[in-house]
């Protein structure tokens, strides 16, 4: 009686860990999304601040930092919004996590944060987005029909 208890609790548990991943990791596009996303909403309100801010702290090699401003400032607004659209996640999270390793080895090393951010992003790139997502609904859709006219 005991085991069939312990197999039943294990098929209920099974049959919504599907539910509980989508979840997950729709909390985890919304968390990532906001921090990504409100860091470029500073850099918009005062963009002389960001380009001296690249020129003066964050230094990153190779790139003016005018250019840098403007690749960093467009990532982090773009890339976070089809995060929380679910649109493109796999995508999304590995232009997220270049720029997390440029930050990481170049602006402020040895920042723990910046490990789970990298983490966290790990697993949107190789889970997707789940089922809360543009990319499971167009997969859905382009995966049963022939033609949009059917999926509408």
């Amino acid at each position: 009686m005991l085991i069939k208890y312990v197999c039943s609790m294990g098929n209920k548990l099974i049959g919504n860990a599907s539910w509980f991943q989508a979840v997950s990791l729709l909390v985890v596009r919304l968390w990532i999304a906001e921090v990504f996303f409100m860091s470029g909403l500073t850099k918009i309100k005062s963009w002389n601040t960001t380009v001296a801010l690249f020129a003066d702290e964050y230094k990153v090699p190779i790139l003016s930092p005018e250019i840098a401003a403007y690749i960093a400032t467009t990532a982090e607004l773009f890339l976070p919004t089809l995060l929380v659209l679910g649109l493109m996640t796999p995508l999304s999270a590995l232009g997220l996590m270049g720029m997390t390793l440029v930050i990481e080895l170049f602006v402020y090393p040895d920042t723990t944060e910046h490990y789970y951010w990298f983490l966290l992003m790990g697993i949107l790139l190789t889970h997707g987005g789940g089922k809360f997502g543009l990319d499971h609904w167009l997969m859905k859709c382009f995966g049963k029909c022939s033609s949009l006219k059917s999926c509408a």
